[in-house]
């Protein structure tokens, strides 16, 4: 009968014969199992912790200046001192100045998906519309004020400065996002509980909402929470 490979797995190694040593060979030098390869992914060297490290602080530092200064007025010099580096440092990480523009808005907004995610796998399966649309509505302000919020503002004033290739690859990116609003939105219009076409008000309200990165100041006015029910109570009927 042919064994399987789980019944060969089980069964001890066959001892070896004395006439098969080598004079003087250690019984426990041939006897000992080889070392098993660990499983998973491999661990990151200190120098990949190192380099992914250094390539976050030169995206924020940059997602900082392209902000505040415009991706045109800022130089590698000026992202390179921001994250403490030497001049030639981020072509180490980035082809160029227009490839680190990529990287700050796409990852920024793979990783508000990725969030968004998070936030309504929250929510039982069964959620209102309505609240649903609230945690899509109070975790959007946390993408737009929240402490990695820079990217954001960048996306929105300096999507022209991108090439038509990487425009249409954030495309894809922000479609993503918005798309997972419109289950809610298309519910509170079957309700009757919505102010305009599910998508047409997906548009004003993402208009609505990040024009806040000018106007919000976390150190007065209202808190996040409350700035999410007014802007619930804006856009559909109380019902």
């Amino acid at each position: 009968m042919r064994a399987t490979a789980l019944s060969l797995a089980s069964l001890p190694a066959r001892p070896h014969k004395t006439a098969d040593l080598a004079p003087g060979t250690p019984a426990a030098v041939v006897t000992a199992p080889p070392p098993r390869r660990p499983r998973g992914r491999p661990r990151k060297t200190a120098q990949e912790r190192s380099d992914g490290n250094r390539r976050r602080q030169l995206m924020d530092g940059a997602a900082q200046l392209f902000r505040s200064k415009g991706f045109a007025a800022t130089g590698t010099r000026d992202i390179a001192a921001a994250a403490g580096m030497h001049s030639g440092s981020p072509f180490y990480h980035f082809a160029s100045k227009s490839a680190l523009l990529f990287a700050v808005m796409n990852e920024g907004m793979a990783s508000a998906v990725q969030s968004q995610q998070q936030a309504l796998a929250v929510l039982a399966p069964q959620a209102p519309a309505r609240e649903c649309l609230r945690v899509l509505i109070r975790h959007h302000f946390e993408v737009l004020l929240g402490p990695r919020s820079s990217f954001i503002a960048v996306m929105l004033y300096e999507w022209r400065s991108l090439t038509p290739v990487q425009r249409r690859r954030i495309a894809l990116v922000k479609d993503s996002y918005e798309a997972a609003w419109m289950p809610a939105l298309t519910a509170l219009g079957q309700q009757g509980l919505l102010q305009a076409e599910p998508g047409v008000a997906r548009l004003f309200i993402f208009g609505a909402l990040n024009w806040a990165v000018q106007w919000f100041a976390p150190d007065k006015g209202k808190s996040l929470d409350e700035l999410t029910e007014q802007a619930l109570a804006l856009f559909i009927h109380a019902g």
